[in-house]
């Protein structure tokens, strides 16, 4: 019988990591400017990414959209659930 490996969350660290080298990636040069993109003040994507909060599901899709991901990918970023 096989056991099932268990993911490994990303840290708040981690998370803070993976959107800093997004928003590279994507050209864009702030925080400020990805909150403005994004539509949401730089304060709480902020808390997100420490994971002092979890975004709303009427959030998940603005912010796929400008960091150009699947949700499944910002969910992992997030530290929300397990990365693969």
């Amino acid at each position: 019988m096989r056991t099932k490996t268990v993911g490994r969350r990303y840290t708040q660290e981690e998370s803070a990591d993976w959107l800093g080298q997004r928003l590279v990636k994507l050209n864009i040069a702030t925080y400020e400017d990805f909150a403005s993109m994004v539509g949401i003040d730089r304060g709480t994507i902020s808390r997100y990414f420490r994971q002092e909060r979890r975004p709303s599901i009427d959030v998940i899709a603005p912010l796929c959209e400008v960091l150009e991901v699947s949700p499944e990918t910002l969910l992992i970023a997030l530290g929300a659930i397990d990365k693969k």
